[in-house]
């Protein structure tokens, strides 16, 4: 296998398959990933080349976004590693990836495991925190036409896998329901350092959201 040559391809790839995706799920957001994954993977003992592959090909096909389909994403990676002539090994690893990665639900366990599956998982967990995080939120909130905040509909952590795809909850509930609960489910001493912080700048974010929905501030 010529690995560079792969990964050049992989995002050659990536950003033409995702050019006109939702500007929270699109290459930039691959690309944070990417990154994210990389200065996590510096401080582990994984395989780079996998965890590359992983994520950049994590979010190549989003359930999300095609009508909750869970075996597009995998489906879509494997048959293009297999053109690129990667080995079934690495293959079968990244496909196993990209099954697994999501936040499903508060109460949802993954069934595999990898150092590589932990960086990555990581790696896009954090782009779902922080300043980014809040704006990734509102902006799918938009694209899905949910309220920002009703206070009449409580949070709720008790979903179901299929409640959580379901849900049309405002947006501010997503912070209890995903974001909030992120922080002590990181797998890296890396991620949870970098979490902490953006946990810190969400729940900060939130009492000043607040404040100025009761007029107080």
């Amino acid at each position: 296998m010529n690995k560079p040559q792969i990964l050049k391809n992989t995002k050659t790839f990536v950003k033409k398959t995702l050019k006109n995706a939702e500007g929270g799920h699109d290459w930039f957001h691959i690309q944070r990933v990417w990154n994210n994954a990389k200065l996590i993977a510096k401080n582990e003992d994984a395989d780079l080349f996998i965890v590359e592959l992983g994520a950049l090909l994590h979010d190549i096909a989003d359930s999300k976004f095609h009508n909750g389909d869970e075996s597009l994403g995998p489906k879509v990676a494997l048959e293009f590693l297999h053109e690129q002539r990667a080995s079934p090994e690495i293959i079968n690893h990244v496909v196993k990836i990209i099954e697994n990665v999501s936040f499903k639900g508060g109460n949802i366990q993954q069934e595999f495991n990898s150092p590589e599956l932990e960086i990555i998982q990581d790696a896009d967990r954090l782009d779902a925190l922080g300043a980014i995080g809040i704006a990734r939120t509102f902006n799918y909130g938009g694209f899905k036409g949910r309220a920002l905040y009703n206070p009449e509909i409580s949070p709720d952590l008790n979903m179901s896998k299929e409640e959580y795809k379901a849900s049309t909850a405002p947006t501010i509930n997503h912070f209890y329901e995903k974001l909030l609960l992120l922080k002590d489910r990181m797998n890296t001493k890396t991620g949870r350092e970098i979490a902490q912080k953006r946990h810190e700048f969400m729940e900060l974010y939130l009492e000043q959201f607040y404040a100025e929905w009761e007029g107080s501030k």
